[in-house]
């Protein structure tokens, strides 16, 4: 990935197939060169490329074209940006490898595409734009989402198309095979010889529907054939509750975002962990007035509580780890607090890497930068999703409490409230007002237990009441 200044797009290269035939090969001999009326003619195929729609981001599986920075004959350097994706989480440029011209523009703007799929044809002189802007059109309806965002996550062909035998005609000569990883795993799991399977995907990809028709394998069933009493009943609430929310008159249905689409897919995938939450009051007079004195000095309330939370997480690191598979979990060798941030159109989390080694001072300046970028839509993807832990503050809308979700992959999450007067008796059963804040934690209960939450409590208490150790 291309490096950019602070406040400019982060970039992306993508990679492309070649279609390109093999070289000739001249005879050793002399002979082969004398003036001779039947003598072999060189030829030379040059190269068209298909751009590709790259995965921005580990979660990504498809992306969104937010616009096109060349136009159809453009002429492209190596190096160069020609479009502008929109992943999950953010907007990157998108750089090419070659050089050449922009032959056609197969995905438009606004319009979607899965990871892998062709968004644009790159010729590499004048003399092959033809041939691939026909390339282009007959491609064209199989490679173009509508922008309303799909309903499954699986980047799979979205149209189910007969495929032609296995044992059609290929093109004369040499060409390259171009394949899905997993239609090639299929090809080898079924003995089947991938050079001599027709593809039906985009400009001749073979995919794995392919691959089974060449295998004699029939395409597999979205329901189950034997309706068995027990897989029946399943099936049952999820065909009533289709019809079940009709609009109502004057209703707009509104798609999702790519970054809505995203959340909700994170939130759906948090409600396979088992959690549970445990609330606590912090004295907060102590960090009130702290904050008080180094507000001035740009220090924010969100990088004071990152750098408590951080410090506390220090003493108890199972807090601070992660469990994945279900199987196992492991202590994560840094403590990246990402923090909760609400966007035009969505919510991210953009990350505090190592905040309990960083500066205070320096801690909140990093805040503020992430902050701006992630409105901007220009954080890396390290930038948002490395987070070990995360931080939820509504208190400063006048929140008083509240539970937040357990983001998937991390052991815990803190939601924190405002810091509101609260009459409090002390030992003696005298009476005083204190400000006090509410948080609540839910955490993974595979990996982290009540005991477990209650000292890292008990030690975020301390630290915030005694907010010393947070400037040094």
């Amino acid at each position: 990935m291309a490096s950019s200044p602070f406040l400019s797009k982060p970039t992306i290269s993508f990679s492309s197939s070649v279609s390109t035939s093999l070289p000739w090969r001249p005879s050793l001999s002399s002979t082969a060169f004398r003036a001779n009326p039947r003598r072999r003619t060189l030829t030379v195929q040059s190269k068209i490329r298909e751009i590709f729609m790259p995965a921005l981001s580990s979660t990504m599986t498809e992306g969104k074209i937010v616009s096109w920075i060349k136009s159809e004959g453009d002429v492209l350097s190596k190096g160069e940006s020609v479009v502008v994706v929109e992943s999950d989480k953010a907007d990157m440029d998108v750089e090419t490898f070659y050089d050449g011209i922009l032959a056609a523009i197969v995905v438009g703007e606004g319009e979607t595409a899965p990871v892998g799929a062709a968004i644009g044809i790159l010729a590499e002189t004048e003399a092959e734009l033809d041939e691939a802007k026909a390339k282009a059109k007959a491609a064209d309806s199989g490679a173009v989402t509508p922008t309303p965002p799909p309903a499954t996550a699986t980047p799979a062909p979205a149209i189910a198309q007969p495929p032609p035998a296995a044992t059609s005609a290929a093109p004369a000569g040499p060409r390259k095979t171009v394949a899905t990883p997993f239609a090639k795993k299929l090809a080898k799991q079924h003995k089947v010889d991938i050079a001599t399977v027709v593809g039906t995907g985009p400009f001749g990809r073979i995919t794995p529907a392919d691959v089974e028709a060449a295998a004699g394998i029939e395409p597999k069933k979205t329901v189950a054939a034997v309706p068995t009493p027990a897989a029946a009943a399943p099936s049952k609430p999820a065909a009533s509750s289709a019809p079940a929310l009709p609009l109502l008159p004057g209703s707009t249905v509104v798609p999702f975002t790519t970054m809505q689409a995203a959340v909700s897919k994170n939130m759906i995938e948090s409600l396979s962990v088992p959690t549970f939450r445990v609330g606590y009051p912090v004295n907060s007079d102590a960090i009130d007035a702290l904050y008080a004195k180094v507000k001035r000095k740009g220090v924010t309330m969100t990088a004071l509580l990152a750098k408590a939370v951080a410090m506390a997480l220090a003493q108890h690191p199972v807090v601070n780890a992660s469990c994945k598979d279900g199987k196992s979990f492991y202590y994560n060798s840094s403590i990246n607090i990402a923090v909760a941030v609400a966007i035009d159109g969505g919510l991210i989390t953009p990350v505090l890497q190592d905040a309990d080694k960083v500066d205070l001072y320096l801690l909140s300046q990093k805040w503020k930068e992430l902050v701006e970028k992630a409105r901007s839509k220009q954080l890396q993807p390290h930038e948002y999703n490395s987070g070990t832990f995360t931080l939820s503050n509504l208190g400063m809308f006048g929140v008083d409490r509240f539970d937040a979700i357990l983001p998937p992959g991390q052991g815990a999450i803190m939601a924190v409230g405002a810091s509101k007067p609260t009459v409090v008796a002390d030992a003696d059963g005298f009476f005083s007002v204190k400000s006090k804040m509410l948080v609540n934690v839910t955490a993974d209960h595979r990996i982290v237990y009540g005991a477990d939450l209650a000292a890292f409590l008990k030690t975020f208490a301390t630290i915030v009441e005694n907010p010393e150790s947070l400037t040094m």
